[in-house]
């Protein structure tokens, strides 16, 4: 079996292919000559480089992770997205952004209020002519549970956790967005302060007679450097495709203000709104209105 390695040099990438072991050691003296840093690492690379106590960001190299990167580079309009995974050293880690293709969805930004959580906020009040579906809380926290969504399910998840019930009693008590011929999914995670977390998508089944379709994805744990993302739509369109399938994998950087570069640069630049980083429940925010 062949392995990919990526290693990072001053913002550049050498790709290695190895076959043998003696080309697997060649990599491993490379990376102690030029101080390089692997992304990418098979198991026995990676228990190699432990030993001879090297520290270096890591992921299992996975297929899945190049393709979806192209995937969101090359997607005009995702939509709104959530990644949820761990950081390097298992920090708890979501990432949300919001695009948009009218003037009304555009005109927005995030802001972090007092009490930690992030809202939606018109960016010119004057111009604001419909908030329903686009001004809401993305971020909350309740319970030490860290919410994020794409909507006011936010609130209701919140409320419920508050009230002793669960991430998923809240979702049963909703449905997709009332915005035909689009049926906009909903799209919702959590993280529980063990480190285990959740993902859901709530759609309509079909466009012509939709009907409520829901998915709940539960993780005891998850893999370090590796998120899980979820868009509210495969692609543009008219009218929007919803997402399909299961969560794409896609990958954790080690640091908030990396992941906030990483993904805002993928985001297609006539859409993108807003993005905003949880790392910890460490707020990073950046709008295109400024």
């Amino acid at each position: 079996m062949l392995y990919n390695y990526f290693l990072h040099l001053r913002g550049h990438t050498l790709q290695f292919v190895p076959e043998t072991l003696k080309t697997v050691e060649l990599c491993l003296e490379a990376v102690k000559q030029n101080h390089w840093v692997i992304e990418y690492v098979p198991v026995a690379l990676r228990m190699r480089l432990n030993k001879e106590r090297f520290n270096f960001f890591y992921l299992p190299y996975m297929p899945e992770f190049l393709a979806n990167i192209q995937w969101l580079k090359q997607n005009d309009y995702p939509g709104r997205g959530i990644v949820m995974g761990l950081g390097a050293g298992g920090e708890r880690v979501q990432i949300y952004w919001i695009m948009g293709r009218s003037e009304n969805s555009k005109n927005r930004i995030f802001v972090q209020n007092e009490d930690g959580s992030v809202s939606t906020k018109a960016f010119d009040e004057k111009k604001l002519t419909d908030p329903s579906l686009i001004i809401y809380n993305p971020f909350k926290v309740a319970k030490e549970a860290h919410i994020i969504s794409n909507g006011d399910q936010t609130d209701t998840i919140s409320e419920f956790l508050n009230a002793g019930k669960t991430f998923e009693d809240a979702l049963k008590t909703r449905t997709y967005e009332p915005d035909a011929p689009n049926y906009t999914p909903r799209i919702s995670g959590i993280f529980y302060p063990n480190g285990s977390y959740a993902l859901s998508i709530l759609k309509a089944s079909d466009k012509q007679n939709p009907k409520r379709e829901s998915i709940i994805i539960e993780k005891e744990t998850g893999t370090p450097n590796t998120g899980e993302m979820l868009t509210t739509y495969e692609c543009d369109g008219d009218p929007l495709q919803s997402f399909t399938g299961l969560p794409r994998l896609m990958p954790i950087k080690n640091t908030a203000q990396e992941n906030l570069d990483f993904y805002w640069e993928m985001l297609n630049p006539k859409y993108r709104v807003s993005i905003l980083i949880n790392w910890q429940n460490s707020i990073l925010i950046r709008n295109t209105n400024v």
